[in-house]
């Protein structure tokens, strides 16, 4: 059986008027895979130019200190979200090749409908924990938070499945289904809601900005839910269940504490020149750093794209097609954000001066934070490759003794070289990482993941 491939297909009327040849590449892996990534690339964008419209219009309406507080129930919501999970969206590009190329249907039907009540379920609870430790702690709490708080407790059962969605519409190449309601649509309905809160007269705050972000992420959940029901409701005939929930937490977890510790990378530096440094130079450091980020998405991009088409290669035993997506990915991976590094380096003093006059400061810094982003592009996504093959351990070591180094060496430079210190040290251990995972793909699975080849 295979994937389908609802969102990314190739305009059928057009198509059948193109000479064969250019059918056959127009219907084949690699423009397909192209097209995924292009679409998730593309989504990822405007995702990114929503957030940042949402955030001027909320700051704006609400003023500096209840936008501060939403900032702080939201970034709360988003951390806990991402742990409550379990892992299960990150191995569904796992699971649903696997079931299906062994036509496991039963284990495949199981998969798609448990692990969304799973996730829900887990994340119920932990709302549930929340909402009682926010009553607990009231009398300790700015009594501005607690209806924030207490509605982003109300937001969390859905989040989670969101996320679970996208992972399973991805192994789908769903990649509307999975990216649009949760990257621009649901920010789009709490622009639109909080727009008409501010027409209305009804006084902007953390309170009615919550409530809107918890709407939003049940509107947005729901219709997500719909549409990837309708994808893949004529796919998968009907018939019964199985459950092997022991067996997907057990090939979640090494592929979680992944994800985990790559996050935590993420956000170290920000951590460490909390405590060490001004908050400007904090503020100027991240600012070019999530400016620079802009590159990244070329990498989720084609990594969005193609690990479960991996998966189902080395559970179909296809050793070449493996081989040549390998290579094809690094390249996808590469050279765009070599060029979207140079485009970015061009305009980043005038970028960084629409934060502020003094943010052009942090322009030095992009220079040695490009440095990370070259190192991981130019080994593709061997990280993704590792954890769909079998390597999810080896891949999680790496990044655990990657967030030590970062740590360790972060914490040391901090203080006496600020921003460019800190720079170093996350660009040092990125090209250590790459450098690692190349080691890995080619010793233990005989890929070549690395630009030059």
């Amino acid at each position: 059986m295979a994937l389908i491939d609802t969102d990314i297909a190739a305009p059928r009327g057009l198509a059948s008027r193109l000479p064969p040849r250019v059918q056959a590449w127009l219907n084949g892996e690699h423009a397909a895979a192209q097209r995924m990534a292009g679409a998730a690339f593309m989504i990822r964008i405007a995702g990114a130019v929503v957030i940042f419209l949402s955030q001027i219009l909320l700051a704006r309406w609400m003023g500096g200190a209840e936008f501060g507080i939403y900032i702080y129930a939201w970034t709360w919501l988003q951390m806990i979200a991402d742990i409550v999970h379990l892992g299960l969206p990150l191995t569904a590009q796992r699971m649903i090749p696997e079931y299906t190329q062994r036509n496991q249907m039963d284990w495949l039907r199981g998969f798609l409908f448990g692990s969304r009540w799973i996730v829900f379920a887990s994340a119920t609870l932990v709302a549930a924990i929340g909402a009682a430790a926010i009553t607990a702690l009231t009398p300790a709490l700015d009594h501005g938070t607690i209806m924030p708080l207490y509605l982003a407790c109300i937001a969390l059962p859905l989040y989670p499945v969101s996320n679970m969605l996208d992972g399973l519409a991805r192994s789908y190449d769903a990649v509307k289904t999975a990216l649009l309601p949760p990257f621009v649509l649901r920010l789009l309905m709490l622009i639109v809601v909080m727009g008409g809160v501010n027409v209305a007269g009804i006084e902007a705050n953390a309170t009615t900005a919550m409530a809107a972000f918890a709407l939003a992420t049940w509107a947005t959940t729901l219709l997500q839910l719909a549409l990837f029901q309708k994808c893949v409701a004529s796919q998968i005939p009907g018939g019964p269940r199985r459950y092997d929930v022991s067996g997907w937490l057990k090939t979640a977890s090494p592929i979680f504490a992944v994800w985990a510790f790559y996050m935590l990378l993420t956000y170290t530096y920000v951590l460490v020149l909390r405590q060490f440094r001004p908050a400007e130079e904090v503020a100027h450091y991240y600012a070019a750093a999530k400016t620079l980020a802009l590159a990244s998405f070329i990498h989720f991009a084609v990594s969005a794209a193609v690990a479960h088409r991996f998966a189902a290669h080395h559970i179909g035993g296809d050793r070449d097609a493996l081989q040549t997506l390998a290579a094809s990915t690094v390249r996808w991976t590469f050279w765009p954000t070599l060029l979207t590094i140079i485009g970015i380096l061009a305009l980043g003093k005038p970028i960084l001066w629409l934060f502020g006059p003094n943010f052009a400061d942090g322009y030095p810094l992009m220079f040695v934070m490009a440095i990370a982003l070259l190192a991981r592009a130019a080994v593709g996504p061997a990280e993704r490759v590792l954890n769909m093959l079998g390597e999810q351990r080896r891949c999680a070591m790496v990044y655990a003794a990657m967030f030590a180094v970062n740590l360790g060496g972060s914490l040391a430079v901090a203080g006496p070289y600020g921003g460019m210190g800190v720079a170093v040290v996350i660009s040092a251990a990125a090209v250590i990482e790459s450098a690692l995972l190349f080691v890995i793909a080619k010793r233990r699975l005989g890929l070549h993941m690395l630009i030059g080849r």
